[in-house]
């Protein structure tokens, strides 16, 4: 009797003992691939949305005490200019006899020298005010020769305020330019100028003619 033979079905692929495991294998880098390139995106995308962070350090600029050197002015109000009247010059030798006579200053038959310049407005009290920006170094109260305020600059200037009452400042004091600091008056030592404000300019603590600074 003759067998009857079952055929046999063809092999497929999937039947194939390698063929899963390279469909799973080529899944999976499929996947890594993916991955990588999503994280590539990513990080690209963040990098620029990223801001850069500044490196810059602040520095901090020293305050300078004087931005700029002060030119001095006048010390009284200088809308009175007009009426100011210089009654006693500063004595410099080169300057001729009629300047020089009257930048003596005469008490009791006793000639002095000036070194500064009295100045007077209208006869009249008159408010002194600092010449530049400095400290007070001195108050001296005398009645006989006048009160004096002195005031210490930055620039090696000094300038010495006499004649003078109702002082509005102290040793110490730090003042503007401009400030108020007392008000005229006039005293027993030099009596025919009445009430006037006697001006000193020294530099290095040598007397300066206000005149080279001020034009009166």
């Amino acid at each position: 009797m003759q067998e009857d033979k079952q055929p046999t079905s063809p092999k497929t692929l999937a039947n194939q003992k390698w063929f899963w495991p390279a469909v799973y294998g080529a899944i999976a880098i499929l996947i890594m691939g993916l991955l990588i390139t999503y994280n590539l995106l990513a990080g690209t995308e963040e990098t620029d949305t990223l801001q850069p962070v500044s490196q810059e350090v602040e520095t901090e600029t020293p305050t300078e005490q004087t931005a700029r050197e002060e030119s001095m002015k006048f010390p009284f109000d200088e809308a009175m200019l007009n009426n100011v009247k210089v009654l006693q010059d500063y004595y410099d030798v080169q300057a001729d006899a009629a300047t020089q006579e009257k930048a003596l200053l005469v008490f009791n038959q006793t000639f002095a020298t000036s070194t500064g310049i009295s100045i007077a407005i209208n006869s009249e009290p008159f408010q002194v005010l600092a010449a530049m920006s400095g400290t007070v170094t001195d108050v001296k109260l005398d009645a006989f020769t006048g009160n004096t305020i002195t005031i210490e600059h930055p620039n090696g200037y000094e300038t010495k305020y006499t004649s003078i009452h109702d002082i509005l400042v102290q040793q110490g004091d730090e003042v503007k330019q401009g400030d108020p600091i007392a008000t005229t008056t006039q005293n027993e030592w030099n009596p025919s100028a009445g009430i006037h404000l006697y001006f000193e300019v020294l530099k290095e603590g040598v007397p300066v003619n206000p005149n080279t600074l001020l034009a009166f």
